[in-house]
């Protein structure tokens, strides 16, 4: 993709100056204007369905345009000859393909790594996805394809899937794409839910050339059934010479060229481990410590992780490392634990007995003791012991995860009083955030029915400006009504987006009493507008924005609308302003 030609705003600004040339005077062009306004009673709409306007009058069209040409026309030769990537459109977020131009990488690479280390609200990852992703030019002092490679490894890194997958449809070729490819590939076989992955797979372009995607191709046709096409596009591959030994002896056999195929295990990539599972009778491998994570979780997948010899407590060991690492599912060991055999007097003295067995003995048996149980404090107490059991053996995670699962399924009302506060403890917290339905009162402002210009679609000017009216006459009674810096938040948006306010609400004078951090507003003045959302998402963090305390969502929005980023503005101000009921 490549800068478009800079003709186009000097044509468009020609029409705005050709359509308004018969204006004689200012206050004629004010009053043509507002006789003619863009549809009062329509708004802008955001992607999320809230509305906004910007601009007002034709004079601030005007010079936003010659604004925009002057931009661009400051780019260097250099600039516009390169190629620029993403998925979103600058225009989406109110960016500019200059979001990242005036910033050095060494400051965006370490806001990104403090990021990267956070785990994200969902609005901050939703923010944070959406600027890395726009199109854009890039930082200063590094590559086109550095700054790509970035992208893309946080996109693997934080398995964003989806996003990857549209990055490839609409950036063909780049630098690193078939590290792309060759993950999207593994992600749809480590699955093992071919059919899905399969037809995902062949949505991308007939025009991307990739040796790993195409056999890729070629299975899933066998595995659909379709042999023909699979010969077909076989036979391609193999004139380019792109195939190699181990994929045609694969391939024949399952196109039924061979009666019979090799039974040597290849784990140096998944496809060639998933084309041995599928190829070899009575498949048997044994997973190390050093397996590849796709591999382990590929196996898990596919219920291929299994114990014969529950002797071998090395493997019983490896597996359980792997569970703590996240790549087996915790359900498998305690699968393992079940199948170990005791005497019957070992299950009725577990409690005395385990501490004398080897440690995954121990497990196995308190394991055991905890599903015969029928009382619920002997349940808590059999849970907690093992918890020793699991430290020793530095598995942690497994402990924490198996506990956690086991106290949930326990019914709350029959958990003994003086156990409630520790088992609330050792419970992992799953439940997502969810906004509820909003409810407005016409006593606070932030909370007015004046928000639906931005929480209800299709919400006009006029009809806002009517509310705004209205709530601000019941306000005014209140002798004591407090402005908070919520009220002063949406104040200054309804401004900017052309409502007009009470002079009674003196709002900027209102403001002053609010500091927004001079190295923000420094980053504004600048033009540093991508650097200056990653700090906003690095403020939000692993907060709702609900949860931020008035005076931080004050300056964030006031910096959104200095820098007319509007539609993130928006986002704010919909989930941290509104009361809302419990969902």
């Amino acid at each position: 993709m490549r800068l478009s030609n800079l003709n186009r705003f000097v044509f468009l600004l020609s029409l705005i100056l050709l359509f308004f040339s018969p204006i004689s005077s200012e206050e004629e062009e004010v009053d043509i204007w507002n006789k003619k306004k863009v549809d009062q009673d329509q708004q802008n709409v955001n992607q999320d369905g809230t509305s906004f306007k910007p601009n007002q009058n034709t004079k601030a069209t005007i010079l936003q345009a010659e604004e925009k040409i002057t931009i661009e026309e400051n780019v260097s030769e250099e600039t516009q000859n390169e190629k620029v990537y993403g998925i979103l459109d600058p225009d989406v977020n109110n960016f500019t393909l200059m979001l990242w131009s005036n910033t050095e990488i060494k400051e965006i690479k370490k806001a990104i790594k403090r990021i990267n280390s956070l785990n994200l609200s969902k609005i901050a990852d939703e923010i944070y996805t959406d600027t890395l992703l726009t199109i854009s030019y890039t930082p200063k002092n590094i590559s086109e394809d550095e700054f790509l490679n970035l992208k893309v490894n946080w996109m693997i890194e934080k398995n964003k899937d989806d996003k990857l997958f549209l990055f490839i449809e609409k950036n063909r070729n780049f630098f690193n794409s078939d590290k792309a490819i060759r993950y999207l590939v593994d992600r749809n076989i480590s699955k093992a839910d071919l059919k899905s992955g399969c037809e995902k797979v062949f949505l991308l372009s007939k025009d991307i050339k990739n040796s790993y995607l195409e056999k890729f191709k070629i299975y899933c046709l066998v595995f659909n059934n379709k042999k023909d096409q699979a010969q077909l596009l076989y036979d391609i591959l193999k004139e380019e010479k792109r195939s190699d030994n181990f994929f045609d002896d694969k391939i024949q056999f399952l196109l039924g060229l061979k009666d019979n195929t090799g039974e040597k295990v290849r784990d140096d990539n998944l496809l060639n481990f998933y084309l041995s599972s599928i190829t070899i009778p009575n498949f048997n491998y044994q997973p190390k410590k050093n397996t590849k994570e796709e591999i382990w979780e590929y196996m898990n997948s596919a219920n291929l992780i299994k114990i014969e010899n529950f002797e071998d407590k090395q493997k019983i060991r490896d597996l359980e490392m792997a569970a703590d690492e996240g790549r087996v599912d915790t359900e498998k060991i305690l699968e393992i634990y079940k199948k170990i055999s005791f005497d019957l007097n070992s299950l009725i003295n577990a409690e005395d007995v385990y501490n004398s067995l080897d440690l995954i003995d121990g497990r196995a048996l308190m394991y055991q003791k905890y599903l015969l149980s029928d009382n619920v404090e002997n349940k808590i107490n059999l849970l907690f012991s093992m918890e020793n059991l699991f430290k020793k053996d530095n598995l942690k995670n497994l402990y924490s995860k198996f506990l956690s699962d086991s106290l949930k399924k326990i019914d709350n009302d029959k958990i003994p009083e003086n156990y409630k506060e520790l088992v609330g403890k050792n419970i992992i917290s799953d439940i997502e955030f969810k906004l509820g339905k909003i409810k407005y009162t016409d006593k606070i402002f932030h909370k007015s029915k004046v928000l639906k210009i931005y929480t209800e679609k299709g919400t006009s000017i006029k009809k806002s400006q009517k509310d705004l009216e209205s709530v601000f006459k019941k306000i005014k009674r209140n002798r004591n009504y407090f402005y908070s810096a919520k009220d002063i938040a949406l104040a200054e948006s309804l401004a900017k987006d052309g409502l007009k306010i009470p002079k009674e609400f003196d709002y900027t004078d209102l403001a002053k009493q609010y500091d927004v951090p001079s190295n923000l507003l420094q980053l504004a003045k600048k033009k540093e507008i991508g650097f200056l959302v990653l700090k906003i998402v690095e403020i939000i963090g692993e907060d709702e924005v609900s949860d931020l305390d008035p005076e931080t969502i004050y300056f964030i929005t006031y910096l959104l609308n200095e820098t007319e980023l509007y539609n993130i503005r928006n986002k704010i101000l919909t989930t941290s302003l509104p009361q809302r009921a419990q969902s």
